[in-house]
């Protein structure tokens, strides 16, 4: 049957992406068996009084199944059900299982709704471009491929608070950019820190190009739609009623939005800057947080007192993007929403570039016909093949090992030689592919996800006193190694084994014997992580972030403390069970 995806309408496709993204989070954090591809697994919904038929079109070992469009069984012509009614359904089903009224579900139903509205006008848009269109750099266009968003997420692309002006440039899918919206502060206002210690300010100017900055102020960047509603805060209103904050409005050279929305790239700039943005997206306001930005320039220090060098003299093709500097205006404390965080940025269009690997992976949509690859991995590991003069199902499995080499490797040891850890989620890291399309080179980026494993302080210590002073840095062993689990585990690796056997790469059996192997390897080598890689390889069940439920629960799983932001869940763990 033909691919729902590739429908020539784009709000059938998008429905389709919808149905089957929400679907897929369903059955993973509801322990539902799915039946071997060709059958129809059968879903019953009593709180609704419904039952739905959905075809399976692929069933994975790893969670990435594929599905066809469910229906309404009975009758000779069933009725196909769209996302409304599915995620009706399906959110009604696990609000009232959880205890709640079913009405606390309609804002969970809505996202699901608005996400859809928006991979619809993905779709649409990227279909009216002129084949072989792309984004500025090869940085930008990876960025640029998520058109449909996480796929084990029941609202990936909802943005509800934004108009669709507004959405049309700043939203990486539609390949927007704006200028930014500054502010002058006057230095007494102004806080913030860089890990080098060279003043912030210095690192701004040179973005500011074209502002017309007052003399004697320090200026200060916001995402534009923050800037507008940072103005309405009692502390930002008062520092501009005296004088000590002027809004200056859009200003300097367009920045474009990346993967994740807030962070903004320019190829001719030496940074990168992730702004703050209080705007929900999928399940959270991205409004930075002074402390997470503090523990961003610590990190920072901590990695340039010896692991920057070890991981450049053990792994030079691997390389940490450092949140290393920070700047805010208000002095109370707390945030006023003008906080940015100031990232490294190697990449400046050059010809072999950092790739996110999310946008790896995204899959593509044909309009009426399939695309010629499913994702740029497919077009990747297929330029691999074509080179090397072996099948497709060799080539995914080089593509894999070369992956391990250059990112998971690098990490694995990094937290069994200092105890740092970090959440290289699919959105978190980048590869650079090299001339045969394999992986050449990996990057880790974003701040938010540092853990220091609390065995490892005294030594850390060592290395810098005072390194977890005043951050949230420091966590019990175990529950470092089952956060990486999740990240790495469940979400990087196993993810990238079930995007490669949904697209038909190869088989996800013979790519989790090659992982197994590699891992095994590296446990032989390197004692300091038999922690986390007993329990990847080992465990019968894994700890995952469930996604739906917290969509389901209306948690912002960027507020509170980290051990109960999301809803976690057990996973049969798939590696335990394949041997090489």
């Amino acid at each position: 049957m033909p691919d729902p995806l590739d429908h020539p309408d784009p709000l059938r496709a998008a429905d389709a992406a919808a149905t089957e993204t929400l679907l897929r989070a369903y059955v993973r954090e509801t322990a539902t068996k799915v039946p071997e591809a060709g059958d129809d697994l059968l879903l019953d919904f009593p709180a609704s009084g419904l039952r739905l038929s959905v075809p399976v079109r692929y069933r994975s070992a790893t969670g990435w199944h594929r599905f066809g469009v469910p229906v309404v069984p009975g009758g000779d012509a069933p009725p196909p059900a769209d996302v409304a009614l599915v995620a009706a359904a399906a959110v009604r089903e696990s609000t009232t299982g959880r205890g709640h009224p079913a009405h606390l579900g309609a804002d969970a139903a809505a996202r699901v709704l608005d996400s859809a509205a928006r991979v619809a006008a993905h779709l649409a848009a990227r279909r009216a471009e002129p084949a072989g269109a792309a984004g500025p750099t090869p940085f930008l266009d990876a960025e640029q491929a998520l058109l449909l968003g996480h796929p084990f997420h029941p609202a990936p692309k909802s943005r509800a608070e934004a108009t669709e002006r507004e959405l049309a440039d700043y939203s990486p899918e539609l390949r927007g950019s704006f200028p930014l919206h500054w502010f002058a502060a006057r230095p007494e206002i102004v806080v913030g820190e860089s890990a080098d210690g060279r003043p912030v300010a210095d690192l701004l100017r040179p973005l500011a190009d074209g502002v017309d900055l007052p003399a004697g102020t320090v200026p200060v960047p916001a995402h534009p739609w923050q800037a507008r509603e940072a103005l309405h805060r009692p502390e930002v209103r008062q520092l501009v009623e005296d004088g000590s904050l002027i809004p200056l409005g859009p200003g300097g050279a367009p920045w474009h939005p990346t993967s994740s929305v807030r962070t903004v790239h320019r190829p001719d700039a030496e940074v990168m800057l992730k702004l703050s943005l209080g705007m929900r997206i999928t399940n959270s306001r991205r409004n930075n947080l002074r402390g997470e930005m503090r523990l961003g320039v610590s990190a920072a220090r901590l990695l340039a007192a010896g692991p920057a060098a070890w991981l450049r003299a053990e792994h030079p093709e691997f390389a940490i993007l450092r949140d290393f500097a920070w700047i805010s205006a208000g002095t109370s404390g707390a945030e006023t929403g003008l906080e940015t965080a100031i990232r490294d940025n190697p990449f400046r269009g050059d010809a072999r570039e950092g790739l996110c690997v999310a946008g790896l992976l995204a899959e593509r949509t044909g309009s009426g016909t399939p695309p010629a690859h499913r994702s740029l991995l497919a077009a990747a590991v297929a330029r691999a093949a074509r080179v090397h003069g072996i099948t497709l199902a060799q080539a995914a499995a080089c593509w894999l090992e070369r992956y391990l080499d250059v990112l998971a490797v690098p990490l694995i040891r990094l937290q069994a030689r200092y105890g740092i850890a970090l959440e290289p989620h699919h959105q978190n890291t980048l590869v650079a592919l090299g001339d045969d399309g394999l992986p050449a080179a990996g990057w880790y980026r974003d701040s938010q996800g540092y853990y220091l494993a609390r065995s490892r302080l005294v030594d850390v210590e060592r290395l810098l006193p005072g390194a977890a002073d005043d951050v949230a840095l420091v966590f019990d062993d175990a529950f470092v190694d089952e956060r990486v689990g999740y990240y790495l585990g469940i979400g990087n690796l196993l993810g990238l084994i079930g995007a490669m056997g949904a697209q038909r790469l190869a088989g996800e059996h013979d790519l989790l014997v090659v992982l197994r192997a590699r891992l095994e390897r590296l446990r032989a080598a390197e004692p300091g992580a038999a922690g986390l890689l007993d329990l990847l390889l080992d465990a019968p069940a894994l700890r995952c972030k469930a996604n739906y439920l917290t969509c389901v629960d209306g948690l912002d799983e960027l507020v509170g403390d980290v051990h109960t932001q999301s809803v976690y869940i057990d996973l049969p763990n798939p590696l335990a069970e394949v041997r090489p």
